[in-house]
């Protein structure tokens, strides 16, 4: 996720690079048409490119290979690719650093230098110590495809836990480095879908929850044990459809489970005291609430949407957890959603949403406000961190003209220092943020973030970028991204509407864009579309639209819906069959937030937005890129492959429908720089060239 997110900053810069002229469109490669039919409730289902879900098959290799060859002809027409690599280069190029998390007074945090292809484990011993390199994956393998990120660190700060990765898959295998004498203990967790690794109190051990094919399942691993059968101790009963973590407290005595019954469902939580053993009590779970819960000491907080959709937060003695004796702390907000909270130096930080910008303020466990904790400017927060016997309080801080700068924040002083300042060569200082609202089809008022130059005039023909999620209740907040800081720095506007489905304004907008009401969504994302072009600001043909992942689906279905509104697409990581989607690989996960097709009334809503069901034959589609890769584990890659064959058969124009397939990309990033440079050439080159948007240099 985190470098999915840094190819969507990078993106920006790129678009300044702008390409116009003509290029020739050939035909693309024929796609074996075999048609293959379902009834679902009583309605037939043609598919006509189901062949190419088997991934591994002879025919879809050759297929696959074949749409590369044409996606080149295609993208090495455009000119001044070379100069867009070396502004691209010069962008990615500069220095990163996590937000670290203390323990035992090292503080451990990753780092990516200019001159690395993969970020760096490090640790520095004390505030200001020298940095110690932990882990360095750019040795562990010649094409530079092995990615490593932390799991856990010991609570004295002598052992870490880290994920290792190969090419941009979700699975990982997990080692184990013991700090004094900087080796790695001889026994690995094998590969698999870990979602926590847990140290026990004295790192002898270790819980960890992996999704294996039967579900998720709570696990227990005495280190320094070799290979030997770990203890399943919870999760049992749980099927594919659910996901679960565990978190101990700080003390070692207290470890809870968390178990979501689906990525928007309903969350429970279960309580053990290891002074008695590992006999866990239900706390909660209602099949109705979402409950998250952090250890304060020998407290638990749990930030809850129990007769809140905009969450409060709540505590209990760990002791008597029961939901009958949680008391409230931090009431539901007026104006603002209760997104995050962390206890820190015998406080609670809260972090607030309000109109999709964030604020965080400090509070003392019986809910009195001490005060806040201001860095002076709207923006994003990310990674919260502290411990609860720490006066230090870590974040990261950006905004849309703002690469994320590091924050230390003094808990007794109230004073601020600057652990990491990111350093991007862009001008912003004449960048202008605006904040606009339109009526969605429903009427409903939805925001928009504008980004754009002083000065710049509306004149119908600027070209923009539009760009959206609406989905899971992910917010979308002013966050530093290359690509819209490059299409501003052009001459372009870059466009961030807060859509339904999104968690923005709490739970109720996240439940407006959900299951059956999930056309709301792409309601909204047109009337963004048709909001830019009636006010003045752009026109169709200067109107693109990026979406991944979820926002895949939501460009997919615009593009169906609407072709006629925008210019070029760019559809990465997507679902598009949504008839089908729940079968495959994690989505099942899913199917609390989309529904699905075995329901006879799901199978209507769904259909009647599902990209792929709804291509017309003869329509005349804007220009489509769509990416996927092979190493993609969550949201399999054919979606994109059949969407590519049946929108190359049924479009009609001259505007191209290309595939750019990888071999080791994935949801979860780690690719090596060089790969991610060449695919935002790729990307933008395209994408610049589908709106006309004009490199004017000045970065």
């Amino acid at each position: 996720m985190k470098q999915r997110n840094a190819i969507l900053l990078i993106f920006v810069f790129l678009l300044t690079g702008c390409f116009s002229g003509e290029v020739d469109v050939p035909p693309p490669p024929a796609s074996r048409v075999a048609v293959v039919s379902d009834t679902l409730h009583g309605e037939v289902i043609h598919d006509p490119y189901r062949w190419l879900e088997n991934g591994r098959s002879e025919d879809t290799r050759l297929w696959i290979r074949a749409q590369n060859a044409y996606s080149d002809t295609i993208l090495n027409q455009l000119p001044a690719r070379e100069g867009l690599r070396r502004l691209i280069t010069r962008l990615i190029e500069v220095d990163r650093v996590s937000c670290p998390r203390e323990a035992g007074g090292r503080y451990y945090y990753t780092r990516l230098r200019g001159s690395e292809e993969l970020p760096v484990l490090c640790m520095r011993e004390g505030h200001d110590g020298r940095e110690h390199v932990l882990v360095d994956p750019d040795l562990l393998s010649a094409d530079h495809e092995i990615s490593v990120e932390y799991m856990d660190i010991s609570h004295d700060g002598k052992m870490i836990a880290y994920a290792v990765r190969r090419g941009g898959a979700d699975e990982t295998h997990i080692r184990f480095l013991d700090i004094r004498t900087g080796r790695d203990l001889p026994e690995i967790l094998p590969t698999g879908r870990y979602f926590s690794v847990q140290f026990n109190h004295d790192h002898s051990g270790v819980y960890y929850v992996r999704h294996d094919a039967g579900g998720p399942r709570l696990l227990y691993h005495h280190l320094r044990n070799g290979m030997v059968s770990d203890q399943e101790i919870f999760g049992g009963s749980l099927g594919p459809e659910a996901a679960m973590w565990a978190t101990l407290s700080q003390n070692g005595r207290w470890l809870l489970v968390s178990v979501a019954y689906g990525a928007s469902g309903p969350i429970g939580l279960y309580l053990a005291d290891l002074h008695q053993g590992l006999v866990f009590r239900r706390l909660v779970d209602d099949g109705r609430t979402r409950n998250y819960g952090v250890f304060a000491g020998d407290n638990l907080l749990i930030r809850t949407d129990d007769d809140a959709p905009g969450w409060r937060i709540m505590k209990t003695r760990c002791a008597n957890a029961q939901r009958e004796r949680w008391t409230e702390v931090v009431p539901q907000q007026k104006d603002a959603v209760i997104e995050n909270l962390q206890p820190v130096g015998g406080r609670i930080a809260v972090q607030f949403l309000e109109d999709a910008s964030y604020r965080v303020a400090l509070y003392d466990l019986d809910g009195q406000k001490l005060r806040d904790i201001d860095v002076g400017m709207i923006g994003s927060i990310s990674n919260l961190s502290g411990r609860w016997n720490s006066q230090e309080v870590f974040l990261g801080f950006s905004s849309f003209h703002i690469p994320e700068h590091v924050y230390c924040y003094d808990i007794e002083s109230g004073e601020y220092s600057i652990w990491f300042r990111t350093e991007i060569p862009i001008d912003s200082d004449n960048f202008v943020i605006r904040r606009v609202r339109y009526p969605s089809s429903d009427g409903t008022e939805i925001p928009m973030f504008l980004v754009h130059k002083n000065g710049l005039k509306r004149n119908g023909d600027t070209p923009v970028l539009l760009y959206g999620y609406g989905g899971f209740g992910i917010s979308m907040t002013p966050h530093f991204s290359v690509l819209a800081a490059t299409i501003v720095q052009s001459g372009g506007i870059f466009a961030l509407p807060n859509l339904r489905g999104g968690g923005e304004y709490g739970e109720a907008w996240h439940h407006a864009g959900m299951f059956e009401r999930k056309q709301t969504v792409f309601d909204d994302f047109i009337a963004a579309a048709e909001f830019l072009i009636r006010d003045g600001y752009t026109r169709p043909e200067r109107l693109g639209m990026y979406g991944a992942g979820n926002g895949g689906l939501l460009v997919g279905a615009c593009m169906t819906q609407r072709p006629e509104l925008f210019g070029v697409t760019v559809c990465t990581y997507p679902l598009l069959d949504m008839l089908r989607y729940h079968h495959f690989l994690v989505a099942r996960l899913w199917v609390s937030e989309y529904g699905s097709s075995e329901d006879s009334v799901q199978f209507r809503s769904i259909k009647a937005y599902s990209p792929y069901h709804n291509v017309r034959s003869g329509v005349s589609y804007p220009a489509v890129m769509l990416i996927t890769g092979d190493e993609d584990t969550r949201v399999d890659p054919l979606h994109a492959r059949k969407m590519t064959a049946l929108l190359q058969a049924e479009t009609n124009g001259n505007t191209p429908v290309l595939l750019r397939y990888h071999q080791m990309t994935g949801h979860s990033g780690g690719h090596p720089k060089t790969k991610i440079i060449d695919e935002l050439v790729d990307t933008f080159s395209f994408l610049a060239w589908g709106i006309g948007l004009t490199f004017n240099g000045g970065v």
